[in-house]
C-alpha cells in the first residue's frame, strides 16, 4: 500500500506479460476507450499512470508514447497486432532454428573445444527493429510535459543483482523506491527497456542497460501492484491474459505421463506471468478490509489509503483459442514444439500460447478482449467515473 492519502482518485493501468497474449490487452483497451469517451479538456486518457511487464512492456510504451490520446495509441496497437507474423518477432527459417539447436547441442558435449551455447532459444532481432522503426518514444516526454502523463514505468528483472526493478519516466515529483529487492530507476524509456522487459528466459536474449543484464520482468516482480501503488496510484485498472478458471480435466490413472519439456516451460510462464499477480491483487483487497476499518486519523499518520483494483482477463481459455489456430505455426517452430512435447493436443498448448505471434490468433484474442469488457461496460463505467 502506499503512502498518497489523497482522497483524489489517481488511475493506473497495469498491463502484465503474456507473450502472444497480450493481444488480448489491445481488444480490452480498444473498449475501455470507447466507454471512457473524451473530457472537457480535449484529453481521452484516463490513465496518468501506466506500467508494463513484457508483452504489456510494449503495449505501455506504445500508449504512453501517445499519452494525449489514447484513442490514437490504441488504434497503433490494434494495427500491429492485427497484422503480427512471427516473423517479426524473432526469426522463424528452419537454418536459424536448426543452427541455434545444434549449438546446444554442441556446448553440452564440446565446449571444451569453445563450442559456445546461443544467447537464448529464438533470435527476436526482428522485434528489436520493428521497436525501432514504428516507436515514436518521444511521445512519452511530450505527454508528461502537458500533465497528461504523469509516469510510464517498465518492469525487468536483473540477472546478477537479483532485483525486480522499475525504470520509469515521469513527472520530477516522483521520489524513487526501494523494498524488498524491488526498486526504481529513473531514465528515458527506450527500446532496450522494452526488450528487457520482454525477454522471456532462455527463449529471448538477455539485454544489457549500463553494466547489468536484464530479462523479462515478470521474473521476480513477486509484488506486481507495487510499481503502480508507489507512483501514487489508488485505483487500478489490470488487464491479464490467463482465465481465472480452474484446471478440471479429468485424466485418467493410466493416461498420466511425465511432463515434458514443452509443458513446464508453459506452468513456468504461467508462475512467471500470472500466479504473482493473483495473489498480489488478493493482497490488496484483503488490506483494504482492514483499512476501511481504520479511523480517518489513524489512516493519516500511518499514511493508508484504499486502492480500488478492477482485473480484466480472458473468459476464454486462450490454450483452446491458440489450439484452434495451431495451423498458423510456422513450420520451423512448431518443429521445435513437438520436440519439446508442447503441441501434441489441445493440453499441451499452453508454451505455444505465449508464442503463436500469428495474424489469425491474435484477432481472435483481440475480439475476446473486446468482447469481455463490453460484458462488464457498467462495471467498468463506473470504475472509471471514480464510483463505488
Amino acid at each position: 500500500m502506499t503512502t498518497n492519502s489523497s482522497s483524489s482518485a489517481t488511475y493506473a493501468l497495469m498491463l502484465p506479460g503474456g507473450g502472444a497474449r497480450g493481444a488480448y490487452q489491445v481488444g480490452a483497451l480498444k473498449a475501455v476507450s470507447e466507454l471512457n469517451g473524451s473530457s472537457a479538456t480535449g484529453c481521452d486518457n484516463p490513465f496518468p499512470i501506466i506500467t508494463g511487464t513484457s508483452a504489456g512492456a510494449i503495449n505501455a510504451g506504445v500508449l504512453a508514447s501517445h499519452g494525449c490520446s489514447m484513442s490514437e495509441g490504441v488504434a497503433r496497437l490494434e494495427y500491429f497486432w492485427s497484422n503480427m507474423r512471427s516473423q517479426h518477432i524473432f526469426r522463424t527459417d528452419m537454418q536459424c532454428m536448426l543452427v541455434n539447436g545444434l549449438r546446444w547441442f554442441l556446448s553440452m558435449y564440446l565446449g571444451f573445444f569453445g563450442f559456445r551455447a546461443p544467447r537464448s532459444l529464438l533470435d527476436n532481432s526482428p522485434l528489436r527493429e520493428l521497436l525501432r522503426e514504428n516507436l515514436k518514444l518521444p511521445g512519452i516526454a511530450e505527454a508528461i510535459e502537458r500533465g497528461n502523463l504523469r509516469a510510464l514505468a517498465i518492469n525487468a528483472s536483473g540477472y546478477t543483482c537479483s532485483d525486480a526493478v522499475s525504470f520509469f519516466q515521469g513527472h520530477a515529483s516522483i521520489a524513487d523506491w526501494q523494498q524488498d529487492r524491488r526498486r526504481s530507476q529513473r531514465t528515458i524509456i527506450d527500446v532496450d527497456h522494452l526488450l528487457a522487459s520482454s525477454a522471456l528466459p532462455l527463449i529471448f536474449p538477455a539485454v544489457r542497460i549500463g553494466n547489468e543484464y536484464y530479462g523479462d520482468g515478470g521474473m521476480r516482480l513477486t509484488a506486481p501492484l507495487s510499481t503502480a501503488l508507489h507512483l501514487g496510484a489508488n485505483r487500478i485498472m489490470v488487464i491479464s491474459t490467463r482465465d481465472e478458471k480452474q484446471d478440471e480435466q479429468a485424466i485418467r490413472e493410466e493416461d498420466i505421463s511425465f511432463p515434458s519439456l514443452g509443458e513446464i516451460g508453459g506452468a513456468m510462464m504461467d508462475i512467471i506471468f500470472l500466479d504473482s499477480l493473483n495473489a498480489d491483487i488478493s493482497r490488496v483487497r484483503q488490506l483494504n478490509k482492514i483499512v476501511a476499518r481504520m479511523s480517518a486519523q489513524d489512516r493519516s499518520e500511518l499514511g493508508l489509503h484504499e486502492t480500488r483494483v478492477l482485473h480484466i482477463s480472458p473468459t476464454e481459455d486462450v490454450r483452446e483459442i491458440a489450439y484452434a489456430h495451431s495451423d498458423e505455426v510456422p513450420a520451423a517452430l512448431g518443429f521445435m514444439l513437438r520436440r519439446l512435447g508442447a503441441a501434441s493436443d489441445g493440453r499441451k498448448v499452453r508454451l505455444p500460447s505465449y508464442l503463436l505471434f500469428e495474424k489469425g490468433f491474435c484477432r481472435a484474442l483481440i475480439a475476446l478482449g473486446y468482447r469481455d469488457v463490453m460484458a462488464r461496460k457498467d462495471e467498468v463505467i463506473a470504475f472509471l467515473q471514480a464510483q463505488d
